[in-house]
């Protein structure tokens, strides 16, 4: 067993701001009156649960539930805190990329919590497929957090930035540090290739 590493992850506090690594993936916003809400629909109880955790950790009230089709639902309450994440991730009714985002190493660790999947050597982080325009944009974003990926599956419901190679992959997984539970470790990013 190696030595064990200070995962990048851990380095920053929670914040509002990490909630754009679900915006990166399928997640969503929607303003109201009373404050901007975020969302997002997932495949597995484990990614609501730890997405619900971290957006508790940045002070906002948030809930598991489900959504309408019986699939797991990460939310936050509506609050004004998030108004600025709306405005930057929107144009008009569209959601789209602020010009120049990285994403912030919790950032993209929630990405991964929301959408990312291990495929055989490679890793896979799922991006919205109702918004293809942002798609070339999140690659760019990728690459200058030092992570080239390969855009696929844009042609049908599951495009994603595909990470291959043990390079790539060992940054992934310094950036995003440990699967946050046992029921993760399966579709996390892994220290090295199998």
């Amino acid at each position: 067993m190696g030595q064990l590493s200070f995962f990048s992850a851990e380095t920053e506090e929670p914040a509002y701001s990490d909630l754009e690594g679900l915006l990166a993936a399928h997640g969503q916003t929607v303003r109201s009156e009373s404050g901007t809400r975020v969302s997002i629909v997932v495949a597995d109880r484990w990614r609501a649960e730890q997405i619900v955790e971290q957006m508790r950790a940045a002070g906002l009230e948030a809930e598991v539930t489900t959504s309408d089709e019986g699939t797991p639902l990460a939310r936050a309450a509506p609050s004004h805190d998030l108004d600025a994440l709306h405005a930057a991730w929107s144009t008009g009714a569209v959601k789209s990329m602020p010009a120049g985002w990285v994403p912030t190493f919790r950032a993209l660790r929630l990405w991964v919590i929301a959408a990312g999947h291990s495929d055989e050597g490679r890793y896979e982080l799922g991006l919205d497929p109702h918004a293809p325009e942002t798609h070339a944009d999140l690659a760019t974003a990728l690459m200058r957090a030092g992570i080239a990926p390969t855009l696929v599956g844009t042609r049908g419901n599951s495009p994603a930035l595909r990470i291959t190679g043990h390079r790539r992959l060992a940054r992934l997984h310094e950036y995003v540090g440990p699967p946050p539970c046992p029921a993760a470790v399966a579709d996390w990013p892994a220290a090295e290739l199998h």
